[in-house]
């Protein structure tokens, strides 16, 4: 594989990667319709060599798997490369270097697919550019694709069971993540189906 390649990722998926980014999340999805994942942090050493520097940690993603097609209420979560930059939560920031929101607007309650509660998922939350305004709160209801193609598709505390869109990982993994991502290497996030990342 060559060294200029994230693990994992064929020659189709990496070529997606923006050339000035050298902070990358992969998340790999267990199968196009599961809602497993794993999630890994690579950076981009001087050399230019990827390497893993966070993770693995388990995470979940929508219920119903991944599209390439997302739309508000279909259960599955965009396929794609998206930037990260802009974070937040109901909880005081952790030592994020994204802008961080912290605001009660991050509250939530009710019950999961599982019927888990959800109180505290979104304590820590980090926005995915899917739909959505750069450099804004996550909170902002902006949609540039329009209402119907969804958006609010966050990295968010995971509630022990799958979600409507976003991928969630455990409180720790997540706040580790947050301390992590440097705005200044231009952070992504590459997440879909591992076999179709493998492409």
């Amino acid at each position: 594989m060559p060294a200029s390649r994230i693990p994992g990722l064929g020659p189709a998926t990496q070529a997606r990667v923006p050339d000035g980014t050298s902070q990358a999340l992969v998340v790999a999805g267990a199968s196009a319709d599961g809602n497993t994942a794993t999630t890994v942090l690579y950076a981009r050493n001087p050399a230019g060599r990827w390497e893993r520097v966070a993770g693995p940690w388990a995470s979940h993603n929508a219920l119903k798997g991944w599209t390439h097609d997302h739309h508000a209420g279909d259960l599955r979560s965009p396929i794609g490369v998206f930037r990260l930059g802009d974070a937040g939560g109901r909880l005081p920031d952790p030592g994020a270097r994204l802008p961080y929101d912290q605001d009660p607007g991050f509250a939530i309650s009710g019950t999961g697919f599982l019927g888990e509660p959800l109180e505290g998922s979104f304590d820590h939350v980090i926005a995915i550019d899917y739909n959505r305004v750069p450099g804004r709160t996550p909170l902002d209801k902006e949609r540039p694709l329009g209402q119907g193609k969804g958006g609010g598709v966050w990295i968010h505390v995971d509630h022990g069971g799958p979600t409507q869109a976003c991928v969630s990982l455990d409180r720790e993994d997540l706040r580790e993540l947050l301390r992590a991502l440097d705005p200044a290497r231009e952070p992504v996030v590459v997440m879909g189906p591992g076999a179709e990342l493998a492409r």
